[in-house]
């Protein structure tokens, strides 16, 4: 018995999550660049796995957030246990460059959808 307990193999299920946050449109790129490497940084560092990375750009809003009616939208999907959601969410919080974010965890049928969603988008800019 003792044998088969050291093969024994375990698996931990990754949980799929997606984050979608706003960006104030007064600045700069070079500050953008660095607001989100902050955040991409922040994922690696605590044991996160970037799956995708996307920048969507300038879009306008739907309602007025802190009296701006435009900002810099950004998406990442990343793989982790579910222990670095909230202290990711506090380090949005914090940074005053954030107007909004949305963090969600996937099913499996969002998952397929987001796949989809990626090769698509690599070949319509290829």
């Amino acid at each position: 018995m003792a044998i088969f307990a050291l093969f024994k193999t375990k698996f931990i299920y990754m949980n799929h999550y997606e984050t979608v946050f706003i960006l104030n449109p007064v600045l700069s790129d070079v500050q953008i660049e660095e607001t989100v490497k902050k955040f991409e940084d922040f994922l690696i560092k605590n044991g996160a796995k970037m799956v995708s990375k996307e920048n969507w750009g300038l879009k306008k809003l739907a309602y007025p957030i802190q009296n701006k009616k435009s900002g810099f939208y950004h998406l990442f999907e990343f793989t982790d246990l579910g222990q670095v959601v909230l202290p990711y969410e506090q380090e949005f919080r914090r940074d005053e460059r954030v107007m909004r974010f949305l963090t969600v965890k996937l099913d499996k049928h969002a998952i397929s959808w987001a796949e989809r969603r990626r090769t698509r988008n690599k070949t319509a800019k290829a």
